[in-house]
């Protein structure tokens, strides 16, 4: 990965556990990250003062292969399927929801960027650890120059940016029988400028802050049309259209963050006793049933999730021909569903802790600001059931890209 501060805080808080070597299944980068799990959680207040994942603990997580995951064999990833991921993306969530959409982005990011030539997308994953960053919303503008392309924007949420080596900004070149025609530029660290905005409510660890390029020249073959170019590789994941891939992903993110947020409550509950009750929470009639209704939801949530991710790896897999807007608008329903219904978890684990969980030093209020952060990217957005029952019902959905 790209040099950092090493001025940075990276003192950490509790040994870890992490392999030497890099696992080479999913499996064994799930149990990495497992075993990883205790040090990101004891670290979640650092993470969040920083406004970002400190560099040691990203080395941590690099070992124990999570930004190789989804990256195809052929350039140093495990290539794993897509429900493997979900588990690992789950289980950072559980420790630390920052942590986990660092992660997941940085390392599924890639994606975007596999329509570039075989040559420049060779040269950006030589094999290893490489984490991307970007914006897909297209806020620059781009131009030909001499063989070239010359770029100036800024885009916002790039998260993971400090730490990226590859970074890419979304672009429109010019607009064609009405249509905005988008083309993805591809930038160094050192012609990126990082504006330090990042000072939000929630996922305040995943550094997302705005990123500036301001009148770069770029080859062309560091460029991409959006939506035209086809993959220079051959990879499964890359058969999944990108906004059900990405929204199973954020999903996965938010059932992880409900989890532990139901682990908070339950341990929260064998010790404290509510103001007049003669007895701890965790005796309460009230509790023990509002407990056993979260997590049939989130389990039921978590099923739908899972049951659509192998669905959709099931079709990549095959790759019998493109997804049909109904596998598409189902894939997006079951992960706005299941966000909205972590979401709703999460609630009940807090208002479950009464005035302990408002202080800084209670994990459930940062699950709270964090679980709705995630609620408020686009691709897991309440509409997104609207567009989603018009495919269901033979409808051209409203959106250009579902």
């Amino acid at each position: 990965m790209t040099a950092v501060d090493e001025t940075t805080p990276t003192t950490p808080t509790t040994t870890t556990t992490t392999p030497t070597t890099t696992p080479t299944t999913p499996e064994g980068v799930l149990d990495a990250v497992r075993a990883l799990a205790p040090t990101i959680a004891a670290r979640a207040g650092e993470i969040e003062a920083a406004r970002r994942v400190p560099p040691d603990l990203l080395d941590e997580v690099a070992r124990a292969g999570a930004f190789r995951l989804l990256l195809p064999p052929s350039h140093g990833g495990l290539g794993a399927d897509l429900p493997s991921a979900l588990r690992v993306y789950e289980a950072l969530a559980r420790a630390d929801a920052s942590l986990a959409w660092t992660v997941m982005i940085g390392g599924g990011a890639w994606c975007d960027l596999a329509g570039l030539p075989r040559a420049t997308f060779d040269d950006l994953f030589p094999g290893g650890d490489v984490v991307v960053a970007g914006a897909i919303s297209p806020s620059g503008s781009i131009a030909p120059d001499d063989g070239g392309y010359r770029v100036s924007g800024r885009w916002g949420f790039a998260s993971g940016c400090e730490h990226a080596d590859v970074l890419y900004g979304n672009c429109i070149e010019g607009v064609v029988d009405g249509e905005p025609q988008l083309r993805i530029a591809v930038f160094s660290p050192d012609q990126v400028v990082i504006e330090d905005t990042w000072r939000v409510s929630g996922l305040c660890g995943t550094g997302s802050h705005h990123v500036r390029v301001d009148d770069v020249v770029v080859p062309a073959g560091r460029t991409v049309a959006v939506m035209t170019a086809e993959p220079c590789v051959d990879a499964p994941i890359l058969r999944v259209p990108p906004p059900s891939l990405y929204a199973l992903t954020i999903a996965a993110a938010a059932l992880g963050t409900a989890r532990a947020a139901l682990d908070d409550v339950v341990a929260l509950a064998a010790g404290k006793v509510p103001l007049f009750a003669a007895a701890p929470l965790a005796t309460n009639p009230r509790f023990q049933f509002a407990l056993a209704t979260a997590d049939t939801e989130l389990r039921a949530a978590r099923a739908l999730v899972h049951e659509t991710a192998g669905a959709a790896w099931e079709t990549a897999t095959r790759d019998d021909g493109p997804f049909t807007l109904e596998q598409s608008g189902l894939a997006r329903a079951a992960a706005a569903w299941a966000t909205d219904r972590a979401a709703a978890v999460v609630d009940a684990a807090y208002r479950a802790g009464g005035g302990t969980s408002l202080y800084t030093d209670s994990p459930l209020q940062r699950r709270l600001r964090d679980v709705h952060a995630i609620t408020q990217h686009f691709l897991v957005k309440d509409d997104t059931l609207t567009t989603a029952g018009a495919v269901l019902l033979g409808l051209d959905p409203d959106v250009p890209v579902f």
